[in-house]
């Protein structure tokens, strides 16, 4: 049996230890690669259920009415956990333009689940005009830091360069086609243009490795 004065001094390291998580900033940092470590600890626990509804023999034969039911079921226990466990609310600071390949997640991009992120995802990180609007809204909400991405592997812009695939696809090829153009656009929007001048909006166009997610200059 402990005696007290271990006890008291396991108690007293454990406070030390809380109070150099909590109050420094390498204490801080600490705690963000540790939740890092646990969100990726999560992701490798569910990735090796390679078939959706969890039963190997369905995962060639599941029916779009299977499909959604298991989504209902897995929301279900989702939002049990979410509502046992809240989460705090932030207001984010970057908007992000991802392509929707589901290979890309967001969340192991950056390594952060805190929620600072505006996230658009559109087929060939293509802008539109309501996408456009959105990132001028979001920066009037305060948004610090428009990302602009690609990624290796898009099949959008295969498709672009295929000519079997822009006959099939034509809008999609041709919004591929138009991507930079509607960069453009956004940049001249006047409450972009002038909060980039003033230094409080900065815009930086990256490529995603889609096998690893590192963010690197287009």
């Amino acid at each position: 049996m402990p005696s007290r004065r271990t006890l008291a001094l396991a108690a007293g390291a454990l406070a030390l230890a809380g109070a150099f998580l909590i109050l420094t900033p390498a204490g801080r940092s600490v705690q963000f690669l540790l939740g890092g470590a646990m969100v990726n600890v999560g992701y490798r626990l569910q990735d090796h259920l390679a078939s959706y509804d969890f039963a190997p023999e369905h995962e060639h034969h599941i029916s779009p009415a299977q499909v959604w039911t298991e989504m209902l079921s897995q929301n279900e226990l989702a939002a049990g956990v979410r509502s046992a466990f809240p989460r705090s609310a932030r207001h984010p600071l970057v908007a992000m333009v991802v392509c929707m390949d589901a290979r890309l997640d967001t969340v192991e991009l950056t390594g952060d689940t805190r929620k600072y992120y505006y996230v658009v995802r559109t087929a060939g990180s293509v802008l539109d005009a309501k996408e456009a609007e959105m990132l001028e809204l979001a920066v009037e909400n305060g948004v610090k830091l428009i990302v602009l991405t690609t990624h290796t592997d898009c099949a959008a812009e295969r498709a672009a360069t295929s000519a079997e695939l822009r006959r099939r696809f034509p809008a999609l090829t041709a919004a591929v086609d138009a991507r930079q153009l509607r960069v453009t656009e956004l940049l001249q929007r006047p409450a972009i243009a002038s909060r980039i001048a003033q230094g409080q909006l900065a815009v930086k166009r990256m490529c995603i490795d889609t096998a690893t997610e590192l963010l690197r200059p287009q």
